[in-house]
């Protein structure tokens, strides 16, 4: 390959000796005319193309070479140096067996990635930028993007995060923070890229495009774990119309490959719909088939509450942060045998179940999804369906977990959800998991609030809880009563 004083371009390998742990093949060998040694871009191609060695050969004043700068991959030291820099000399003086040096750095790095546990799931590496956010907000975030991960069954290696203004346009994270991305994706061997920020189409392509992997923003993360969870045929539906809608806007990043139409206008026609056009077409065919299919269970859904109604029983609706404990609370309300796990999201699909309370009282409590912070507006319109459950409620109960560290944002973030969706109806608070508290914090928790406190794993503050909730729901009937109780004794007197 010849090049120019300023660039020189490589072609493309394809998948040359492309498997894990491996080399290309290949090395570079250039000159710089200005002795700069092993420029930034040189440590990119070195890192992004996989070459066995870059080798940058200064150029004296007579034109002669001057010193060789050589630098090659290998497995991240404990300062996590992921390249391997050899003193510089000029070329004559270098006295180096290359082949037997690479083989050694090729089986190191063969070494690191062999040590991968069989059946593990996807490798990646969480990215954020904190875009005008506090150190703690950002620490907040990271935290439950992770979570979000490991509910999906991504195994997270790394953390990438990023202190700028705003993320840029262009590929989310800045140049110098991107180049040492792509470092640590190498060296760790990661297969996917989790970013915390929505990405645009265009972001999304380039980053794809720039590290040679799979990158997903958070909202399709979340997509993947509705994909995951989805059990009822309400769920699925729901599911997959939430991503093609997100889908929908991004198929023009494919129009690059897509393109098949000649000049508009007589004997310039194109030969018909182009494949973007067709899978356009296609999908918006798919939404609107899909959006009538909910609009019928959604009917099937309203006959059954009203139904419902006319017995007029209560409802008792648990509503909160995703993975606060929602259905771990339902089972230890009801005895009922429904699905607990300590994962985000993983009842998506509304659960009714009968629950009697003293005096012979019954009520219907219901468990719903979880919401989360910035929920994705597309999945808000899907699953509106299941949250019109959340309309007939005569009280939520507003699982809170008392052991999260930002518990009253999350309370707020609940309540902007039900707020966003039109749902109201009076509230109690319930912080649960307080087992994992320390000296009565729990309580005082729920006394600053005017809520209560309960473990529902270990079935602490049950008994409490059913006593509040029975005097929100009867107590039009039960200060009625009173009133009555109050002329009858003014009577006799």
């Amino acid at each position: 390959m010849v090049g120019d004083s300023h660039s020189m371009e490589l072609p493309d390998w394809g998948r040359l000796r492309a498997g894990r742990g491996r080399l290309r093949g290949l090395r570079c060998i250039h000159t710089h005319l200005s002795g700069e040694g092993l420029t930034p871009d040189d440590k990119t191609d070195l890192l992004l193309l996989r070459l066995d060695a870059m080798v940058t050969i200064g150029v004296d004043n007579d034109g002669f070479p001057a010193l060789a700068h050589t630098a090659a991959l290998r497995p991240a030291n404990s300062d996590g140096e992921g390249m391997e820099f050899l003193v510089p000399l000029p070329p004559a003086q270098i006295e180096l067996d290359f082949q037997a040096w690479v083989y050694d750095l090729e089986a190191e790095l063969a070494r690191t990635v062999g040590t991968r546990e069989v059946g593990a799931g996807e490798r990646a590496i969480l990215v954020s930028v904190t875009a005008g956010r506090t150190a703690a907000d950002l620490e907040s975030h990271i935290a439950e993007l992770h979570e979000l991960a490991r509910s999906a069954g991504v195994d997270i290696v790394d953390v990438v995060t990023q202190t700028r203004p705003r993320v840029d346009p262009k590929t989310v994270l800045g140049s110098g923070k991107l180049q040492d991305l792509m470092i640590r994706a190498f060296q760790s061997n990661i297969e996917l890229v989790i970013v915390d920020q929505d990405m645009t189409p265009t972001q999304a392509r380039n980053l794809a495009e720039r590290m040679e992997l799979r990158v997903i923003d958070r909202t399709q993360l979340i997509l993947d774990i509705f994909a995951q969870h989805a059990t009822s045929r309400d769920g699925k539906l729901q599911v997959e119309l939430a991503q093609l809608k997100y889908r929908l806007p991004r198929l023009a990043q494919r129009a690059d490959v897509s393109l098949s139409r000649l000049a508009g206008g007589i004997g310039g026609r194109g030969p018909g719909e182009t494949k973007l056009e067709v899978d356009r077409r296609r999908t918006r065919d798919r939404v609107t088939r899909l959006e009538r299919e909910l609009e019928k269970l959604g009917a099937q859904r309203e006959n059954r509450r009203q139904r419902r109604g006319r017995r007029d029983v209560p409802v008792l609706s648990i509503v909160g942060y995703t993975n606060a404990g929602k259905s771990t609370l339902l089972r230890a309300l009801t005895k009922a045998d429904v699905h607990i796990a300590n994962k985000m999201f993983s009842t998506l699909d509304p659960v009714s179940r009968r629950l009697r309370f003293p005096h012979a009282r019954e009520v219907i409590i219901t468990d719903t999804v979880g919401f989360i912070r910035d929920l994705p507006p597309d999945l808000v319109t899907a699953f509106r369906a299941t949250l019109e459950e959340l309309a007939d409620a005569s009280l939520f109960l507003h699982v809170v977990d008392a052991s999260s560290p930002d518990c009253e944002r999350r309370i707020e973030t609940v309540r902007g959800v039900l707020d966003q969706i039109g749902m109201q109806a009076p509230e109690l608070l319930v912080f649960n998991q307080i087992d994992k508290l320390e000296n009565r914090e729990g309580e005082a928790l729920a006394r600053r609030y005017g809520g209560v406190a309960v473990s529902a794993l270990a079935g602490t503050g049950l008994r409490t809880l059913v006593e509040r909730a029975e005097q929100m729901l009867w107590a039009e009937d039960n200060g009625r009563r009173e009133r009555q109780g109050g002329l009858a004794g003014l009577t006799q007197a």
